[in-house]
């Protein structure tokens, strides 16, 4: 647990996982500072820290989209209740969540509004409007903005009901072309996850069952949690042109016929904090993956009252922060074993002390969050020092992270065995599956696990299906999902 003794103001305790592991990470984003209750149930505040998570996140993966060429746009928040329902499959998909506006001032409408479950249909209305040639595709927007799903239960970031997310979605001439795109757009994806979040993916395809609502398609990069449950971190969609007849939306190709276009659509969400959390945190808080952190040094002057050492705390401050790192200093009137519990809390990946001695002796202490190892270094040092740390401590944590799901996936060969090996040691179960959806209904009822994907990355386990024994060719990965 956190906490800090001896002292009169103390870090506030937290559960240890290995107790409750759901309390544990409520406490975490409370104690950390993320996030907050509003008044509305399933609708959460967004506090300065956790948002702060959020902007790196969009800033990093915003630039990948646009080496990509993708454009930014804005689409209203509401949509006509005639327009949603001009996809069938989609919106029997969403109309369960949607949040209906019926009153525009005191004046009834005379048409309902949906809140923006997603914004299919508004991308598709636009589309119709916009694209004349093949000469104007590929189009490939994105918007950064909030949806409302009017679920029944909610988690802080991993369910809510207004939530913070982009969505893409793409036009292209061909299937092939669209096809590609998908693809191309779950590897940034997965890639931003692996190389800047710290997380191992296992990158797959969706059964039919598990698809989007609307598509022909949907790829998955799935992560596993410290608990060994899954995470859905980012999907992509393949839509074919099943959108493009329903809206309408035509071109006119290089041989001067009228055809549809091929779309696709992908996103990610602010899920992928509580991917963070559930991925790196500990039993003393956060641990942030330093290309994300909002700090990712604290400078820590020990015996401040001394004098020169708030002086050359602050010169080392603003040392790193004129080499382009997040820093801060903390020269409160807290202790410094509350102040320690206080960061580690927080998740800053490197915390930075001085004290006179230190000063004296031209060096610095660094600390590194993963695993409390200290590092002396001689003050000149201290930029390059900092950014060799924190490389350190972003490979530790995809190490850790690796490991956990490496050692956490089990071959099965009957539902039986499949339903053991997920009740003692949870994970991802890997069976061979025949693809029909009777077999997938039966693994949910008799072991409790849901399909995660069909990995891209296939092994030959066995000849039939552990669930009915017919000839199977697909390799699945199982298992409970938040």
């Amino acid at each position: 647990m956190a906490k800090n003794k001896g002292n009169d103001k103390k870090v506030e305790q937290i559960t240890d996982m290995e107790v409750d592991f759901a309390q544990w990470f409520t406490d975490v984003c409370k104690k950390a500072q993320l996030i907050d209750y509003s008044s509305i149930k399933g609708v959460f505040i967004y506090r300065p820290y956790g948002y702060a998570i959020w902007e790196n996140i969009q800033r990093i993966m915003d630039a990948e989209f646009k080496k990509q060429g993708v454009e930014n746009v804005y689409m209203p928040m509401l949509i006509p209740e005639s327009l949603l329902q001009k996809e069938k499959d989609h919106v029997e998909g969403f109309a369960p969540e949607c949040a209906w506006v019926t009153m525009g001032g005191g004046d009834r409408l005379e048409e309902k509004m949906a809140i923006r479950p997603t914004s299919e249909t508004l991308f598709c209305e636009h589309f119709a409007h916009v694209l004349q040639s093949h000469r104007d595709l590929p189009m490939k927007y994105n918007q950064w903005c909030s949806v409302l799903r009017w679920e029944k239960t909610s988690r802080p970031f991993l369910r809510h009901r207004e939530f913070l997310w982009q969505e893409g979605h793409t036009i292209h001439a061909t299937a092939e072309e669209a096809k590609d795109f998908t693809e191309t757009m779950l590897n940034v994806y997965a890639d931003f996850c692996e190389n800047v979040l710290a997380m191992p993916v296992t990158r797959g395809q969706k059964t039919d069952k598990e698809k989007f609502n609307g598509a022909e398609a949907t790829y998955t990069i799935e992560c596993m949690m410290h608990d060994r449950k899954a995470l859905q971190a980012g999907t992509s969609h393949y839509f074919g042109d099943g959108f493009a007849k329903a809206f309408g939306i035509e071109f006119t190709d290089k041989n001067n016929q009228k055809v549809n276009p091929h779309e696709t659509s992908w996103g990610v969400s602010t899920r992928l904090i509580g991917g963070i959390i559930m991925t790196h945190g500990d039993n003393n808080g956060l641990v942030l993956p330093p290309k994300v952190a909002p700090i990712q040094v604290v400078v820590l002057p020990i015996a401040q009252h001394k004098a020169g050492v708030l002086e050359g705390a602050t010169a080392l401050r603003d040392r790193l922060i004129d080499a382009g790192v997040r820093c801060k200093m903390d020269d409160s009137d807290n202790s410094m074993g509350w102040k320690c519990a206080e960061y580690e809390m927080k998740g800053v990946p490197l915390r930075v002390e001085c004290g006179p001695r230190d000063l004296e002796n031209g060096q610095c202490v660094i600390v590194r969050r993963t695993d409390r190892e200290k590092v002396v270094v001689k003050l000149e040092e201290l930029e390059a020092a900092v950014a060799e740390q924190l490389n350190v401590v972003q490979q530790q944590m995809f190490d850790k992270a690796k490991k956990n799901l490496d050692e956490h996936i089990y071959e099965a060969h009957s539902i039986e065995e499949a339903k053991a090996l997920q009740d003692e040691h949870g994970g991802y179960i890997k069976t061979m599956w025949c693809g029909d959806l009777e077999c997938e209904l039966a693994m949910k009822e008799k072991a409790g696990m849901s399909s995660r994907c069909i990995p891209f990355a296939q092994e030959k386990l066995d000849e039939v299906c552990p669930c009915c024994g017919n000839p199977a060719n697909k390799m699945v990965y199982w298992g409970i999902a938040y």
